[in-house]
């Protein structure tokens, strides 16, 4: 996705560092990597295997201000796959060489190479006694949009910050949607649909064993692969279980899923599955509506105070072509705003890059044009969303 460059200091604007080149980080930049990681941070350090990991990563901005071999900062921007949204990820700049404009430059380098991909936004955290790091921020255009308690290893806070690369109007909205993090592959539902009740009832207590209860209740059984995932009517049932009103909507009748199930037997249990499911709705009189909803809708009943779950096609999220479930968390006239329950950990993450992973999943900004074609899932086309609002 980026190749190879480099950039003189001549092509930034602004107070110019004294280096020789910015270039794209490579695998024999690591030691030198881990030297400004030990030289620039106390504790909450990447390790040699997630440098390597990023420097794998097609998904990402990583660029170096080299010295003629040896480097004097770096920065690591992200790009979340199927979203407009770019996060900065890590900045280090050798002691050596501060005060001299590099992380204003490598930044702005940065915000260029993550607009060029398409990044509406950019995002940081930042820690909350920094105020040097909070100075330059905002100086260059990054304003605080929320913050986390006991953030890093040493128990300080972390104040967000975002800019938007595109001088685009950001979401404007108050709205306190707590994002939850689902436990296994195949939750997405359920903990989409705690962050929905969650939101609506404070006194709503989420927890890993009640995502497995929705699951229980939820789910389809069985899918194409794995577990079985989550059933529009089924957690809309599971949330008028617990006391909220739901609604429906769906623009097929008959059963979902099924598409790609090969097993007669897996199909028939399928089936009874989504027939139980329509017929507890009909006797529960909870609204299924048999059409396509659109964005106005979605941003209208937002608007009222409801709390909506979409299910969307992973596959430009994750190359998977298989239904997720998220939940709208803002809107403005260009992009949709979700919570993303997935996320992707790897086995070997620190608490601090555990924490600096979630950012990424949280209030993600997704084009309009591009939440169309990933709202819809399969051959079938399925489009469905689950509304939830207090009784």
């Amino acid at each position: 996705m980026f190749p190879d460059f480099v950039l003189e200091p001549a092509a930034v604007s602004g107070p110019l560092p004294l280096v020789s080149a910015v270039r794209k980080a490579v695998k024999t930049d690591i030691d030198e990597l881990l030297r400004l990681e030990a030289l620039a941070f106390q504790g909450d350090r990447l390790s040699r295997r997630s440098f390597k990991r990023w420097l794998r990563h097609k998904g990402c901005v990583f660029l170096v201000s080299d010295e003629v071999g040896t480097l004097s900062g770096y920065i690591l921007v992200i790009l979340r796959r199927g979203t407009r949204l770019a996060r900065l990820y890590s900045l280090a700049v050798d002691p050596a060489y501060q005060g001299r404009g590099l992380a204003s430059s490598l930044i702005e380098l940065a915000e260029q190479s993550a607009r060029d991909a398409g990044a509406l936004y950019m995002r940081l955290e930042v820690a909350g006694n920094n105020d040097g790091a909070i100075k330059l921020y905002r100086k260059l255009g990054y304003t605080q949009f929320g913050s986390y308690q006991d953030y890093y290893e040493d128990h300080s806070d972390a104040l967000r910050m975002e800019k938007c690369i595109h001088r685009l109007e950001a979401a404007n909205d108050n709205r306190v949607i707590p994002w939850i993090s689902q436990t296994t592959p195949f939750t997405c539902g359920p903990a989409a649909l705690m962050m929905a009740m969650n939101g609506l009832d404070t006194k709503y207590s989420p927890s890993p064993l009640e995502e497995i209860e929705i699951w229980r209740e939820a789910t389809t059984i069985f899918m194409t692969s794995g577990h079985g995932g989550c059933h529009p009517v089924g957690l809309a049932l599971a949330a008028a279980t617990r006391g909220f009103a739901t609604e429906v909507w769906v623009n097929q009748r008959g059963p979902l899923f099924v598409e790609g199930v090969r097993d007669p037997n897996k199909k028939r249990v399928m089936t009874l599955v989504h027939e139980s499911f329509v017929e507890q709705a009909r006797q529960q009189k909870l609204p299924v509506h048999y059409a396509d909803i659109d964005q106005r809708q979605l941003v209208e009943s937002y608007a009222r105070g409801d709390n909506v779950l979409i299910l969307i096609s992973s596959y430009r999220l994750d190359n998977r072509k298989a239904p997720h479930w998220l939940i709208l968390s803002g809107y403005d006239d260009d992009c949709l705003y979700f919570h993303d329950p997935d996320l992707e950990m790897g086995p070997h993450l620190s608490i601090a890059e555990e924490n600096r992973e979630s950012i990424e999943c949280q209030h993600i900004p997704i084009a309009r044009d591009d939440f169309s074609s990933m709202s819809l899932f399969g051959s079938s086309r399925l489009r469905t969303a689950v509304i939830v609002r207090k009784p």
